[in-house]
């Protein structure tokens, strides 16, 4: 084991004991009055209740799951034996990830509210470093995870002398994304589902019927829309990103396996852990970054964003210096190239997030131009907010496009030659990792947001002074941008990720005829299996736009994204009728609510928005597990690779699509309310909270969680590659 290797332990042990300390931080501020406590705790209360339920839902899909992959393990010998244990240890690291940032965030904004009461960079500092804990357990314990499962299969593995053994150590990794992937889809689709029924049901009958104001104690659903921040935005976030930081590392791992096998076998491990240690590095600088946000009372937006975008930046701006003296001192072939695949990913990331912000900020026109639509009704809202959509997707699609080429061309030696194919992808796998490299510090700007949101609602709901408020809406909007900010960021993240998955795909079915299958000397394309490079497999598989197995597959992938896209949408429908027809009735039987005499029945709601994400979220999370099988066992390899461009190229675009349509739609409202177009209770006003509440399932459901089924497929394709290759139909 390298020396070098063992800065990857060590960086997780520093993430996760500085989430700790800025946790411990947090809980030494005061969380204010009597009622701001008492909010904070239905909020707690009704947070770890959802994820209770959640997880009892999906520990049996995973025992499920775990004994479809023994059989497939053990009885039928189309997958490796560790497959099945790596899958739960994926799962079940991600679901820590997701718990323990929801924990910090639901002690966090009581506190965030009360610091409000004092001055805005109080606020936004206990807010950031409170997001702060979710982004470093994320990175910290990928690290962990990876590092405990190299060290050990490093141990177990017998030689092979041959370079196998390190790709088989990646090929095992490698599947346990699929067990964070698994978790990540169900914490964001229930999380999603969770939150904007509450959110549409508060907003539909508090705000347009009963005309009060957004968070009003007034109104029942207004505790289950601050659970529902937490467990969609926060945990389903960290579940999310805590997937494409581990599936990045590990396919860029199995790639440089590929890519420098006949290099050497220490020329190889250093390929290997490359990824690792630029993902330790940066977690070690996003440390660093944390404590460089800081800002001044009475900030502009614009003013804030550059709080924020100032820590991220030196982050990024110092991980540039240090992933090049990383690969100079492993001494990889080309390193100077590989360094520029990594610069092509940070710019990539930092160019998706500004253009993210252009369209979705307040401070822009874009956003401005769909609230100056407000004046003419929801019609024109609507139709507004979708064009602005569309119209963003164009720039980072672009982005991506650009930043493969590049990264390709760098890392290939600067040439687009067939025979450097192998270095060209893990080039584009690194680039990858180096768009998520900071992730500690860039996770903890979104999860600052829902942080924000929820200390707006304790202060109005705790009748907390207008002054408190203005700085609470202030840190809310910012946040409102910062999470549109990180939903893009998280997408092309995925794009690139996926990439890189779909890339190793091919390696890991030329491990199942090397060494699952025991036929190494099979021909592929006229060379024995053990011989045969990537461009081998793709020629013997015919994977060619005149294949009709590669088109169906395509036009299914691009199916898939409709289909999920729309069942996610309706599922937010079905839930949010409940929650409003519950809203409506308890203003209309309970005397006294809306004079402020009796309490509303906040549990009922937060108890229908729980069974009905329960409920709703179960068939296109099984959907999104079952089609890669499906089309493996018909049409084979062929077929999943047109699948998984589909998923991919499409799914990418329309997550894009509908975040910034969603985010945009929302600080159009805000921006309204800021006394533009005749400010709060105007019909500009109301015609806002149409567009915004159409937006909601828009980017907290459909779009994020879309990103998830694009590394899902890829994920369920890798893992199930023995069934396409040994039991295909067609």
């Amino acid at each position: 084991m390298p020396l070098l290797f063992w800065l990857v332990p060590v960086s997780a042990i520093f993430a996760l004991g500085f989430s700790y300390f800025f946790f411990k931080q947090m809980l030494r501020y005061d969380e204010g009055t009597d009622m701001m406590k008492k909010i904070a705790m239905h909020v707690r209360k009704g947070a770890s209740a959802y994820l209770k339920q959640q997880y009892k839902i999906v520990i049996i899909v995973f025992l499920v799951i775990t004994v479809i992959f023994s059989i497939l393990a053990y009885g039928l010998g189309v997958q490796n034996k560790w497959v099945p244990f790596a899958f739960i240890s994926g799962g079940f690291f991600s679901g820590l990830a997701g718990y323990f940032g929801m924990k910090a965030a639901t002690y966090a904004s009581g506190r965030v509210a009360n610091a409000c009461r004092q001055s805005l960079d109080g606020g936004l500092r206990l807010a950031f470093r409170s997001g702060a804990v979710m982004g470093l357990v994320v990175v910290g314990l990928v690290l962990v995870d990876i590092s405990a499962w190299f060290i050990v299969l490093n141990l177990v593995l017998p030689e092979t002398g041959d370079g196998f053994k390190l790709m088989s150590i990646t090929a095992i990794m490698l599947t346990f994304g699929m067990g964070a992937s698994t978790q990540a889809l169900f914490a964001r689709v229930g999380g999603g589902i969770y939150t904007k029924a509450a959110d549409v049901g508060a907003d539909l009958v508090g705000k347009v019927e009963a005309d009060i104001p957004e968070d009003d104690p007034r109104n029942p659903a207004t505790i289950a829309d601050n659970v529902g921040d937490n467990v969609g935005d926060v945990a389903g976030m960290g579940a999310d990103l805590f997937e494409s930081f581990a599936a990045s590392i590990l396919a860029s791992a199995l790639l440089g396996a590929a890519a420098f096998q006949a290099h050497g076998l220490e020329v190889q491990i250093n390929a290997v852990i490359a990824p690792m240690l630029i993902a330790a590095i940066g977690t070690l600088l996003s440390i660093a970054g944390v404590f460089m946000v800081r800002t001044k009372e009475g900030a502009t937006q614009k003013q804030l964003l550059r709080s924020l975008g100032f820590g991220v930046n030196m982050s990024a701006g110092l991980i540039v210096v240090f992933s090049l003296l990383i690969l100079y001192i492993l001494g990889l072939p080309n390193f100077l190239g590989l360094w520029g695949s990594i610069l092509v990913g940070l710019l990539a990331g930092i160019s998706i997030g500004q253009s993210t912000e252009y369209f979705t900020a307040s401070a822009y026109r874009p956003t401005q131009k769909i609230a100056e639509s407000s004046a003419t009704g929801p019609a024109t809202v609507i139709i507004s907010g979708v064009g602005t959509g569309l119209i963003s997707a164009a720039v980072p699609l672009a982005i991506i496009v650009v930043a493969i080429t590049l990264a390709f061309f760098f890392s290939a030696g600067f040439t687009f030659s067939i025979e450097n194919l192998n270095s060209g992808l893990y080039g584009i796998g690194i680039s990858a990792v180096g768009l998520l490299s900071t992730l500690g510090i860039t996770l903890a700007t979104d999860a600052y947001g829902p942080i924000a949101d929820n200390a707006g609602g304790n202060a109005e709901m705790s009748g907390l002074g207008a002054d408190v408020r203005k700085r609470t809406d202030a840190l809310d909007a910012l946040g409102n941008t910062t999470a549109a900010t990180g939903k893009g960021f998280a997408i092309g993240s995925a794009a690139l990720t996926a990439l890189a998955l779909l890339a190793s795909y091919f390696e890991e079915v030329r491990m199942m005829f090397v060494k699952f299958l025991d036929r190494p000397t099979e021909l592929i394309n006229g060379i024995p299996a053990i011989e045969a490079e990537f461009i081998d497999f793709v020629e013997h598989y015919e994977i060619h736009l005149m294949n009709p197995k590669v088109i169906v597959g395509v036009l299914l992938g691009v199916m898939s994204v409709f289909l999920f896209s729309g069942m996610t949408m309706n599922a937010v429908g079905r839930a949010a009728m409940k929650m409003v027809d519950e809203v409506r009735r308890q203003f209309r039987t309970i005397p006294g609510i809306m004079e402020g005499k009796a309490e509303p029945d906040y549990a009922r709601c937060v108890e229908i928005s729980t069974k009905g994400a329960q409920k709703e979220m179960m068939v296109p999370s099984l959907i999104a597990l079952l089609i890669p099988v499906v089309v493996g066992l018909v049409f084979g390899v062929p077929g999943i690779t047109g699948l998984l461009v589909g998923t991919i190229s499409s799914g990418f675009a329309m997550a894009i699509f509908m975040a910034n349509a969603g985010g945009a739609w929302d600080n159009a409202k805000k921006y309204v309310e800021e006394g533009n177009f005749g400010g709060k209770g105007s019909e500009a006003h109301k015609a806002s909270i149409i567009g915004d509440t159409v937006g909601d399932p828009f980017k907290d459901t459909s779009g994020p969680s879309l990103n998830i089924l694009i590394k899902l497929m890829v994920m369920a394709s890798v893992v199930t590659v023995g069934l396409a290759v040994s039991y295909h139909i067609l």
